[in-house]
């Protein structure tokens, strides 16, 4: 039973998964929008929202939490410098899941856009 187990594995041992999803969200913070499948998109919203409510903070700790998360001096920049003001009036949400409707055509895996809101 999978009880307590939250979250895909994605094939992968723990530590190539996290960097994968440190990729992903990355990429996504970076373009601002990307495409995806449906299983990638919803592994990576909670991550990247996280990183921006520690972007709205604005303090020193926060910023240096991304850091840690992020470790990409960019897309921390990115973060605290737009992405934070501009949902600082918002209480969560700050990512839109669109399911496409295609699949990808080797494994038949379908699509998603994730992009902000």
């Amino acid at each position: 039973m999978r009880h307590l187990k939250k979250g895909k594995k994605f094939n992968r041992m723990r530590g190539p998964r996290r960097s994968f999803l440190r990729n992903l969200s990355n990429d996504l913070i970076r373009t601002g929008k990307m495409e995806t499948t449906e299983a990638r998109a919803k592994a990576v919203r909670p991550q990247v929202e996280r990183l921006v409510t520690f972007a709205k903070k604005q303090t020193l700790a926060a910023r240096r939490v991304i850091q840690s998360r992020v470790q990409n001096e960019k897309v921390v920049e990115k973060l605290y410098r737009e992405l934070g003001p501009r949902y600082a009036g918002r209480a969560g949400g700050y990512l839109r899941i669109v399911k496409l409707a295609r699949s990808r055509k080797r494994d038949g895996a379908p699509m998603a856009r994730i992009e902000f809101v």
